[in-house]
């Protein structure tokens, strides 16, 4: 694939996010970038001429076939799909009875059904031309769940599931697709919903807020990569001819290769001690 001739459609670009990392990059090598947000104000500040703002909402089946033809009629071709739009993670926590059904149904729209939804509209087009590649960005929270992250850590394994499918069945169309599962990198995530958190009326867990409250910025505090040295990584991996299956990187996600080799009811207990009793048993201490 030739960077200088890439097109690559780009979806979750708002400001201080992964995507606007990855859209900076794959435009530093050549690439003909097309970022997507739901708002075209939350993209502003590209610094390179061949990045173009495109409204897109991934949870409406129009909008994404909209966006979709827009670049192919733009263009002529789409060469890499980015699946980067994302809801919860690190900067929504909750515990699974605590976390309303609209926010969930709304989650998996955002984090599974959208990634289907794209898949749909562009893997035609990639099949017809036997050329492409799809990048699904998933979670080290996918490989194994941990308390008050239930919901995104479950739709991000149906992703990480739904991309080995779609790995299997896109090798007769000659498409190459590609999982990743990032630790921490360095974004504006726990800022932008710290605001939202609280805990339900009524709880059964309003003794474990602290906790709570750790596990809310624990992705930012443990040395996250900075966004641009993680978007120059995946860029370089995914414009190889033959890119890889799987990649997993930043902050954590060494701990996470190690973890996925031990029993599982160890590694459940650890990460319940980690981030359940330990946070909880920490702050009552020091509260004395």
């Amino acid at each position: 694939m030739s960077s200088t001739t890439t097109v690559v459609l780009i979806t979750g670009c708002s400001k201080g996010g992964i995507g606007f990392a990855l859209c900076e990059e794959f435009a530093s090598r050549g690439s003909i970038v097309y970022a997507t947000a739901r708002r075209l104000d939350a993209m502003h500040g590209f610094s390179h001429k061949n990045i173009h703002p495109l409204a897109l909402d991934v949870t409406s089946d129009d909008s994404v076939q909209n966006a979709v033809q827009a670049v192919i009629d733009r263009e002529g071709q789409i060469d890499v799909l980015v699946n980067n739009a994302g809801l919860g993670g690190t900067g929504d926590p909750g515990a699974v009875i605590d976390v309303p059904m609209d926010d969930i149904i709304r989650m998996f729209d955002t984090n599974v059904y959208a990634a289907i939804r794209t898949a749909k509209a562009v893997i035609p087009h990639m099949a017809a031309r036997k050329s492409g590649t799809i990048v699904n960005v998933g979670s080290i929270a996918g490989e194994i769940p941990v308390p008050w992250g239930g919901i995104y850590g479950a739709t991000k394994a149906a992703l990480h599931s739904l991309t080995d499918t779609l790995y299997m069945e896109c090798k007769p169309l000659r498409i190459h697709v590609v999982l990743l599962a990032p630790g921490g990198v360095k974004s504006n995530i726990v800022a932008n919903q710290t605001p939202r958190f609280k805990l339900p009326e009524n709880s059964l867990y309003a003794d474990y807020i602290d906790s709570l409250f750790a596990k809310l910025t624990v992705s930012q505090r443990n040395d996250p990569m900075p966004a641009d040295v993680f978007a120059r990584r995946v860029v370089g991996a995914v414009l190889k001819p033959t890119p890889p299956r799987y990649m997993t990187l930043a902050s954590m996600s060494g701990m996470y290769r190690v973890l996925r080799w031990l029993p599982r009811t160890w590694v459940l207990n650890w990460f319940w001690r980690r981030f359940g009793e330990g946070p909880r048993l920490a702050a009552q201490k020091n509260r004395k």
